[in-house]
């Protein structure tokens, strides 16, 4: 059995992921998911703290075996942007390392096109394919927790494919 967590880093919203996938199979099954809200009204950071004080809670209470977070993605009209999240990246790389999680980095354009089959699906898209595969009554919200799931479930299906490829 393996545990893979998801992450999708924000300096507002963390979206995280745990699903698990047994030995033998390749569907990977969610334990659980959720959302790390920080305060917009802290400095930087402040919130690069508290998202490591709430993530490290998060690594320590549901114990993956691995770590899967997106990859960081620069748009030109928007540096700013990208330079901003690395922030919150870097510090979910830092939460790994210190906890001996091994990383695995996931573009985007894959995550959604291995849980939609569209590399450019829409956030509504994600929630909904993610509602369907782990057969939730509602969708993940918000988005980001459903981008985080499918983050997990990407890595894991990879995971279990390998193993019984061997």
């Amino acid at each position: 059995m393996q545990r893979v967590l998801g992450i999708d880093p924000g300096l507002r919203l963390t979206g995280y992921g745990v699903v698990v996938v047994n030995d033998g199979q390749i569907e990977p099954s969610l334990l659980e998911a959720g959302v790390i809200t920080l305060d917009a009204k802290l400095s930087l950071e402040d919130r690069l703290d508290q998202l490591h004080r709430d993530l490290t809670l998060v690594i320590e209470e549901l114990k993956p075996d691995h770590l899967a977070v997106e990859k960081l993605y620069a748009h030109y009209k928007h540096p700013r942007t990208a330079i901003l999240m690395a922030h919150a990246r870097g510090v979910v790389l830092l939460a790994a390392r210190q906890h001996r999680l091994p990383v695995i980095h996931l573009p985007s354009t894959e995550v959604k096109r291995a849980i939609t089959g569209y590399g450019h699906a829409s956030k509504h898209q994600m929630q909904a394919a993610v509602q369907t595969q782990c057969r939730l009554a509602t969708l993940p919200s918000p988005p980001d927790v459903a981008d985080a799931i499918g983050i997990a479930m990407t890595f894991a299906r990879r995971l279990a494919l390998t193993a019984l490829s061997q």
